[in-house]
């Protein structure tokens, strides 16, 4: 990978961060290059990969998250697409398992409460 993609990857961490912590989420803080797990910490219960790469391959990217997977825990893929820079940021696409979504979903009031499932 060069070292302008190595770059744009860590901005974009940066950027999600920033957008979090800016948004509901104070303590959220890039975890910069390199590192192996979450791309974001300070939100408890969340595991964020973001990508800024072409040709990305959407089904490594929910294997690396299920890889990831801890009981309780949301993994949300955040995809930085060519051409997208920071000010469009709230229309970066975000990827999470349809089972997940559905969940969320649920749980803010879309389609049956939850309970009804008992």
């Amino acid at each position: 990978m060069s070292q302008h993609r190595k770059h744009r990857g860590y901005a974009s961490q940066k950027i999600v961060a920033r957008y979090l912590e800016e948004n509901g989420f104070p303590f959220a803080e890039s975890t910069g290059a390199g590192r192996a797990g979450t791309d974001v910490t300070g939100t408890p219960g969340i595991d964020w990969e973001v990508k800024a790469r072409r040709g990305l391959v959407i089904s490594e990217l929910m294997k690396q998250l299920n890889d990831r997977a801890e009981v309780g825990s949301l993994g949300i893929g955040v995809i930085r697409p060519d051409g997208m820079g920071e000010a469009s940021i709230a229309t970066w696409p975000a990827i999470l398992c349809l089972a997940d979504l559905v969940a969320l979903l649920r749980a803010a009031g879309y389609g049956l409460p939850p309970e009804e499932d008992e």
